[in-house]
């Protein structure tokens, strides 16, 4: 039998028991791909991930990542929780105030940029991909009966539009804080309305916040990828910034700050802090970061390796 160690971590969050969890393999030599999405299914948490060494010279981790139901090309709290991981347990060395490493992921090469405090990692923040914008998706009386609302509880002076920062999501804007707290997600619905549309994902947001210093109170459901909701999305934050940016959503600066309050219905208060750099109307660039708290860790012991 051979042991696999993991760490248990919450992220987007300073405390215990909160934001999004995550097992974080330190050293997943040996594990094929069948074993790490079994390993994954047994966690049952929204992620997983297996670090390796690289694989290209220009990264210093090969990380893979693994929903209960999928291989994810790129994932945010994952990424987040990994490099406080890594930080934390040596592998990653403090110099200084911040260190950028670069993750080796399905999507290519991640920077994540690691800000110690008295020499352990204290915020960790990635750069994802430049956003693509579309398609819409037009039908909103199926996507008000996929979330059990009224249709007027939708925006509709605002699309909803697919974004994608390397992993797409639909965006569906609510008009105020009691349309999203009041969402109860139907997979009947679902299925029907999304069985040919791509992805499949749903994020859901309004502009009313249930806490001083967030722009956003948001929800995502991906019950395809074996997530019926997830505390904390952070590879659906950078793409929700990308909106707000593009629909006028927040006041326009060369780097434009947000925080996407999230989990807070599941009981797992979750805070992801967004950038969005412009120059001359165009994004430029995308980062994603927050806190992360340490929970414990474990092993998974299998003869299948």
């Amino acid at each position: 039998m051979t042991r696999y160690h993991y760490h248990l971590v919450d992220v987007f969050t300073d405390r215990q028991f909160g934001g999004n969890q995550l097992a974080v393999f330190t050293d997943g030599r040996g594990l094929t791909t069948e074993l790490m999405q079994t390993i994954a299914k047994e966690l049952n948490l929204s992620e997983s991930t297996f670090v390796f060494p690289p694989e290209d010279p220009k990264s210093n981790f090969r990380v893979r990542i693994f929903t209960p139901g999928a291989e994810m090309p790129m994932a945010g709290h994952p990424t987040v929780g990994t490099g406080f991981v890594l930080a934390r347990e040596g592998f990653v060395e403090a110099s200084g105030v911040e260190t950028t490493t670069y993750f080796q992921e399905n999507v290519g090469i991640i920077p994540v940029v690691i800000k110690f405090k008295d020499g352990a990692p204290d915020l960790v923040q990635m750069t994802q991909l430049l956003p693509t914008f579309g398609p819409t998706f037009d039908d909103r009386q199926a996507i008000a009966e996929m979330l059990s609302l009224d249709v007027e509880a939708l925006d509709e002076n605002l699309p909803i539009e697919v974004v994608s920062c390397g992993v797409p999501f639909i965006y569906v804007p609510l008009k105020n804080l009691q349309a999203v707290k009041s969402i109860r997600f139907r997979l009947d619905a679902w299925d029907r309305a999304l069985k040919d549309f791509t992805p499949r994902e749903i994020f859901a947001f309004t502009q009313e916040v249930d806490n001083q210093g967030s722009t956003v109170h948001s929800r995502m459901f991906a019950p395809g990828l074996g997530v019926y909701e997830d505390p904390a999305t952070g590879a659906a934050s950078g793409p929700l910034g990308c909106y707000l940016v593009r629909h006028g959503l927040v006041p326009p600066a060369p780097t434009v700050r947000i925080v996407s309050e999230q989990g807070i219905e599941l009981g797992r208060p979750s805070f992801v802090q967004i950038e969005i750099d412009q120059e001359n109307g165009r994004i430029t660039a995308v980062r994603v970061g927050g806190r992360v708290a340490s929970v414990g860790g474990g092993y998974i012991e299998t003869s299948q390796a």
